[in-house]
């Protein structure tokens, strides 16, 4: 199924969920990766300061955009393609989704 353990690439908007960076301010706050080093790192650009960030994959969660916004897969079978005609079910937590054709 092409799972890799890696997933971050570069202009996808996430979240920090480091709880240490919590008192620097940037606990659950968004950014976009501006730059991936060595596949589990990413520079994030602060969406709320533009501050630059260095941090690992492990403490970072994908954000899934407003409805009628294009989402980007980032691992798995169908890497690369961009989804539209999406819906996110929040009581079993499943994406389902149209592929958009390029």
């Amino acid at each position: 199924m092409n799972r890799k353990d890696y997933w971050l690439v570069e202009g996808i908007v996430v979240k920090v969920m480091s709880k240490t960076l919590a008192d620097k301010g940037y606990y659950k706050q968004k950014g976009v990766v501006r730059k991936v080093i060595d596949k589990y790192v990413g520079e994030i650009e602060m969406l709320e300061n533009k501050h630059v960030l260095r941090i690992d994959q492990e403490e970072l969660e994908t954000v899934i955009p407003q409805i009628g916004g294009l989402v980007r897969i980032v691992n798995g079978a169908y890497i690369e393609a961009q989804m539209q005609d999406w819906f996110y079910g929040h009581t079993d937590f499943v994406l389902r989704f149209k592929l958009r054709k390029n």
